[in-house]
C-alpha cells in the first residue's frame, strides 16, 4: 500500500476500542479499492482471498457481486505475487 500523507495540522482520532480489528465494512471497501491486494487485507485481517469472496457475496447484491468479481478476476493489482 502507498504511504498516507497528512496535513500539518492532522489530528490522529481516538484509538480503537477493538483494538484496530476490521469491521465487515472495511473489508468491502478495502476489496473493491483496486489499490489494495488479496495479500495486503490478509495481512491486515488474517482473512484468506476464499474467505473475502464469502463476505463480499454474502454482503453484496447479486449483480453487485458479479460486477466486482468481474472485475478483480485475474487483476494483477489484486495478488501482489502476480505483479
Amino acid at each position: 500500500m502507498s504511504e498516507r500523507k497528512f496535513p500539518d495540522n492532522f489530528i490522529p482520532a481516538v484509538p480503537r476500542a477493538d483494538k484496530g480489528t476490521l469491521t465487515t465494512s472495511e473489508i468491502v471497501a478495502m476489496a473493491w479499492d483496486d489499490d489494495t491486494s488479496f495479500d495486503d487485507i490478509k495481512t491486515q485481517s488474517g482473512l484468506l482471498e476464499k474467505e473475502i469472496i464469502k463476505i463480499m457475496r454474502t454482503h453484496m447484491k447479486p449483480s453487485s457481486f458479479r460486477m466486482w468479481r468481474k472485475r478483480v478476476s485475474g487483476r494483477a493489482s489484486k495478488h501482489e505475487i502476480k505483479m
